[in-house]
């Protein structure tokens, strides 16, 4: 099993399939409107605007389950990213990440990194073949050396 096995939906109401990322990278990051990490989004987008295209993705996806730091509805998280952060990337629906309510693929993540998501903006390394590389505490910057250089080669 890999992300290519997952189907979710976007922050519009959209099917998006994993599978049509075959041969990126995905930095995938779970993200909250209300948190002191919520600047991060500059940077994903950073990453996104330098490195984004036919091998790297960054795939966003809110929660509510740390600190209730992301109460609005997929349309009110949209509006939010969009204008205060000029977010570009693919957003997903708003999903559960910890316990019986986790969405299946924040299951997966978890099973692969052997540890639970602690806080908004964790991270997740999957490589261009569709597998978990590596976690990044939620406090690391997306445009730390160490992230940037995994995308580089």
């Amino acid at each position: 099993m890999n992300i290519y096995n997952f189907k979710v939906t976007d922050i519009k109401g959209n099917e998006f399939d994993f599978s049509e990322l075959a041969g990126k990278k995905i930095l995938l990051v779970n993200t909250a409107s209300e948190c002191g990490y919520t600047p991060h989004f500059t940077q994903l987008e950073e990453l996104h605007q330098e490195f984004g295209g036919s091998n790297f993705a960054v795939i966003g996806f809110p929660s509510n389950d740390f600190g209730a730091q992301d109460p609005g509805s997929d349309s009110e998280i949209h509006s939010f990213c969009q204008v205060n952060y000029g977010v570009t990337f693919p957003m997903m629906s708003k999903v559960g990440i910890l316990g019986e309510n986790a969405h299946p693929i924040y299951k997966w993540l978890q099973s692969q990194a052997g540890t639970e998501v602690k806080w908004n903006f964790q991270k997740f390394l999957i490589d261009e073949n569709g597998n978990f590389v590596k976690e990044i505490a939620h406090r690391v910057s997306p445009i730390d050396p160490e992230i940037v250089n995994w995308i580089k080669h």
